[in-house]
């Protein structure tokens, strides 16, 4: 069984890096035209560059733009897509930061539902239009295992992708006679900097060490390790592909066992 995603095109949210990047090279690798797109110009030429190019014709592009200011990111993924048509659309952003219910106040919530609703709802919808004259499409969104079970001092987090999630069903229901599908992936632990940024955090919360808590985390995971990026990019490659054409409104746990409820 391959994966063969030859003349398909992708743009792929937070790419630079972390498990954006790796669903970027696993799109690659399989033959798909990837635009990365993130905020910071520098990273995404040397992310670019890393990209396989091992298929005929293929080509890679990457686009500039900041998820925190959504004005401006509305502006620029319109005028992306009205000039490039895409046929895999994987919605990935950074997260808020990290923030107890009791401390978060209503504008905070307020920036993490631009941050983590309006631009994967702004850059689906303008991408479905596409699809639906093609009769063919593929929408994959990365989210948190948080959506099944809450993450502590998450909770803006936790809030934002479950309104995300409910949201990304609704559309499944709606586009499924397209050949189109929706899906949500429902990260764990993964070894990329936002991991290791969040355990920095809890640990100093906490009044623990970095390596103590990570262990715990490590530990609480039935496989005792984290994943790896890699192991991510496989997944998302598969449901960007033919193989997957019958699952959609699925909430897909890639976590190492670690949900107890999914």
């Amino acid at each position: 069984m391959k994966i063969d995603l030859t003349n398909q095109t992708a743009l792929v949210g937070a790419s630079s890096q972390g498990l954006g990047f790796a669903s970027a090279m696993s799109l690659a690798a399989c033959g798909a035209n990837v635009f990365l797109m993130a905020r910071s110009e520098d990273k995404l030429k040397i992310s670019l560059a890393k990209l396989p190019v091992e298929h005929a014709k293929q080509q890679h592009g990457y686009l500039v733009a900041d998820y925190s200011d959504y004005p401006l990111f509305k502006t620029i993924i319109k005028d992306f897509l009205k000039n490039q048509e895409i046929d895999i659309l994987v919605n990935n952003t950074n997260g808020p930061q990290p923030t107890t219910a009791i401390a978060a106040d209503t504008e905070s919530y307020q920036s993490a539902f631009d941050l983590l609703f309006k631009t994967v709802v702004e850059t689906t919808m303008l991408s479905v239009p596409q699809m639906i004259r093609k009769g063919h499409g593929r929408i994959i969104n990365i989210s948190s295992t948080s959506v099944a079970e809450p993450i502590a001092n998450l909770v803006l987090s936790n809030s934002i992708r479950s309104a995300t999630a409910a949201w990304a069903k609704t559309l499944a229901s709606e586009v499924a006679h397209h050949n189109i599908t929706v899906n949500n992936i429902l990260t764990g632990n993964f070894d990329t900097q936002r991991i290791e940024k969040l355990i920095k955090d809890q640990a100093a919360l906490k009044g623990v060490s970095m390596e103590e808590l990570r262990k715990q985390r490590a530990d609480a995971i039935p496989m005792r390790r984290f994943g790896k990026p890699e192991e991510f990019g496989n997944l998302v490659a598969f449901l960007a592909s033919d193989l997957a054409g019958y699952i959609t409104g699925a909430d897909i746990p890639i976590d190492g066992g670690l949900l107890k409820s999914r």
